[in-house]
């Protein structure tokens, strides 16, 4: 009997890593799951990573994006927020699903579009993983020419910045150069396990604003 992927359950907090997979496989998995789903997908030349992440996972992806909304707001830079689309090159036989991602320099590029090709279209200008449960690794990343990676595992966030190809670690973000995020965004997410969300987020505006003025 032939196990479907609705039949498999996968615990908050795990993984399941398919090998041997063709590019028509992962795309018939992803048209199988459809695009309603909590699971998250990284396929790359031929392994397949299938996670179901935990409540802290999304409630921090959450409050991150929420505070590139804010700077982006506050800078009055124009923007789309991508979420968790999936990022996908036949040409490179790679797909990711970032936890947060934006188009910021691209974002006329891509406007008004239902689907995004990377094999014709211009990668997230950014893009954000939350590595609490799983470390997220350069290569897709890499290969599909994301300009600006965030990774952030619970206590610290690190920026990583393409440069001839490859991800430098850097103190400071290229798309906030202003800003010195590594220490302010972890700082801000331990006060809004104390006070909560809607006040953290309060308190981070009004320091961006006294930056910007």
């Amino acid at each position: 009997m032939l196990l479907t992927l609705q039949q498999l359950e996968i615990p908050p907090g795990d993984r399941l890593i398919l090998t041997a997979l063709k590019w028509q496989d992962y795309e018939q998995i992803l048209g199988e799951l459809g695009e309603h789903r909590s699971l998250r997908l990284s396929y790359s030349q031929g392994t397949l990573e299938i996670m179901t992440p935990l409540f802290i996972h999304e409630n921090t992806k959450i409050l991150i994006g929420d505070l590139v909304k804010i700077l982006l707001d506050e800078l009055d830079l124009d923007y789309e927020a991508a979420g968790s689309t999936t990022f996908k090159s036949q040409t490179m036989d790679r797909g990711v699903e970032p936890d947060e991602s934006f188009y910021i320099d691209n974002c006329t590029k891509i406007r008004g579009k239902q689907r995004i090709n990377l094999d014709i279209d211009p990668p997230p200008d950014l893009a954000i993983e939350i590595d609490i449960t799983n470390r997220t690794l350069f290569n897709n990343y890499e290969a599909l020419r994301v300009p600006e990676l965030w990774r952030y595992n619970g206590e610290r966030l690190e920026i990583n910045i393409i440069q001839n190809g490859r991800y430098v670690t850097t103190d400071t973000s290229y798309i906030f150069p202003q800003f010195y995020l590594i220490h302010k965004i972890p700082e801000t997410l331990k006060i809004a396990k104390q006070i909560g969300s809607a006040k953290a987020l309060k308190q981070f505006r009004k320091w961006v604003e006294q930056i910007i003025t």
